[in-house]
């Protein structure tokens, strides 16, 4: 995968929350910023393609909730995550 080096201007203290958070979880900055725009394109590609149907924008997307046996529900996240871009990649 090419990556591509970019500016951006974001709030300071904004900017100093994410990194925190970022440290928090253990992963880097741009591991969080690359999964948060894949997860808008993911939207934004979903609300496409029920638009070319002519479907309502109202649209359930069904499922299970999903109990973690242990741990933090965000590491459970994360393990979906990584397990899906290992499928998609």
């Amino acid at each position: 995968m090419v990556k591509v080096k970019t500016s951006i201007y974001v709030d300071k203290e904004l900017w100093e929350k994410f990194k925190l958070q970022a440290s928090k979880r253990g992963t880097e900055i741009t591991r969080m910023l690359e999964d948060m725009i894949r997860d808008e394109m993911v939207d934004s590609f979903l609300n496409q393609m029920i638009a070319d149907t002519g479907e309502s924008e109202d649209y359930k997307i069904e499922f299970e909730p999903v109990e973690p046996e242990k741990g933090l529900v965000s590491e459970l996240v994360r393990d979906m995550r990584d397990g899906r871009d290992n499928s998609v990649s």
